[in-house]
């Protein structure tokens, strides 16, 4: 595994190694300060595409495993804004990973290109069915940021640094074609119903599992809440300590006024909390969902925490911050699986009415756990899908029978926008030629009549 973050798993079968680029390191990734410079929480600074497409096959143990590429049996590598891994896959079958969900613009790149009239792109929130006026704007929504992408920033600022230090590799858009497979982070059941390839693979929840023991401290802790617990957490990436004094106040001053205790992720000491606060620097947040004492998840609305409090049955209240997640967020709530709040806005009274509605009020708890219910029915569990699949694409050396033909057509074919052209060209030629025949006819009868 090569990654940008410090090796996680003891496992004797895996192998992580971190490259190291300065650029990519997000644990000091100051989320709040970012967003004060931009109102666009779907880019990330071009530098940093850049800088790792010059330096990622500097690194010796890259370009060590660069080399021996050869020597595997498959690569699986991610597929958002990860185009520098495409060097790796030459010549090579290979299986991308949606973290974030089916994503149109990589599924047009398989052959399966999703209806924009209900399929919303990454910029907009809207509910459906979309109107006249919002199916316009995501279909030209849609092609602008795919055509951003892949022609203005990041893949050819990528491409540019790929040529000089591979300049006979074929292109990055090219080498992304010849995807095996795509396991998809999503599911039916939460996630919209779309019709997808037999290579394209829902795997959504499969990191989610039931609950188990927790440490003895949380225990005690949620096990003596007379009134339940409140779950706060704003995941792995936007560190507590970054988050602005004038929001954790709001936090602290409303946990004062809720009955029930509150179990808060922060990575420092926090000085005026209240006696029904308890902070950590890491929790596990699974065993901690599972828990019938607790009673609401405040969360910053991340794609793997919705799955988790959707797979655990508990409501929540999402406060998101960046890039995806008031898309989630707001889905969350359309769903009926509790409030979202937009952080900017938030006031201590609107944080404890709130929490004392989703908590108080038995329908979110009953939407999220049908939802619950719906998401565990499964033949075969995600992790069980991912693996078979995985190994099937092994065994069949890059599956080519998987293949759509769709992946082998132009815009301009799959469209049939020649075919419309050729439709048109030849109605007008016969609308042509029918006039000039018919003037013709008219003239020679005119004629006859004269003499």
């Amino acid at each position: 595994m090569l990654t940008n973050q410090a090796p996680s798993s003891k496992h004797p079968n895996i192998y992580e190694f971190t490259h190291g680029i300065r650029e990519t390191d997000f644990d000091r990734f100051n989320v709040f300060e970012y967003l004060k410079e931009t109102e666009d929480s779907f880019t990330q600074p071009a530098y940093v595409f850049e800088a790792l497409a010059r330096n990622l096959y500097q690194v010796r143990e890259v370009k060590e495993i660069y080399n021996k590429r050869k020597e595997f049996d498959l690569i699986i590598i991610d597929s958002f804004i990860n185009d520098v891994a495409y060097p790796f896959v030459h010549e090579m079958p290979f299986i991308v990973l949606c973290g974030m969900g089916l994503e149109p613009m990589h599924s047009a790149v398989m052959g399966n290109v999703l209806n924009p009239a209900y399929t919303p792109s990454m910029q907009y929130l809207w509910n459906h069915p979309l109107s006249l006026i919002q199916r316009t704007f995501n279909i030209f929504g849609s092609i602008h940021f795919g055509f951003i992408y892949k022609h203005w920033d990041p893949v050819p600022v990528v491409q540019t640094q790929i040529n000089k230090l591979f300049p006979d590799l074929p292109s990055l858009l090219e080498l992304e074609r010849n995807v095996s497979l795509t396991l998809i982070n999503s599911h039916y059941s939460i996630d919209m119903t779309q019709p997808l390839l037999p290579s394209q693979i829902e795997v959504g929840a499969m990191h989610c599992r039931p609950g188990e023991a927790l440490p003895q401290d949380i225990a005690q802790w949620i096990e003596e809440a007379e009134y339940g617990v409140i779950y706060f957490n704003f995941g792995s990436m936007h560190k507590g300590e970054f988050l602005p004094t004038k929001y954790r106040n709001i936090m602290i001053e409303a946990f004062t006024k809720m009955k029930e205790r509150v179990i808060w992720k922060f990575e420092k000491e926090l000085e005026g909390l209240p006696d029904n606060v308890i902070i950590r620097k890491w929790l596990p947040q699974q065993d901690i969902l599972a828990h019938p004492k607790v009673k609401v998840f405040i969360t910053h609305g991340g794609l793997l925490s919705s799955q988790e409090t959707i797979y655990h049955s508990k409501p929540v209240l999402a406060i998101p911050i960046y890039f995806d997640q008031p898309k989630v967020a707001a889905k969350l709530q359309r769903a009926g699986f509790g409030i979202a709040l937009n952080l900017k806005e938030l006031t201590v009274p609107l944080v404890v009415d709130s929490l004392n509605e989703i908590i108080n009020n038995p329908k979110y708890a009953e939407a999220v756990g049908k939802a619950s219910l719906i998401l565990r029915d499964q033949k075969a569990t995600p992790i069980d899908r991912a693996v078979w699949w995985t190994e099937y694409v092994i065994r069949h050396r890059g599956a080519p029978a998987l293949r759509s033909t769709g992946a082998d057509l132009s815009w301009v074919e799959y469209l049939c926008l020649d075919v419309l052209v050729l439709v048109h060209v030849g109605t007008f030629t016969l609308f042509w030629v029918s006039k000039k025949v018919l003037a013709l006819a008219c003239r020679v009868n005119k004629k006859k009549k004269t003499e």
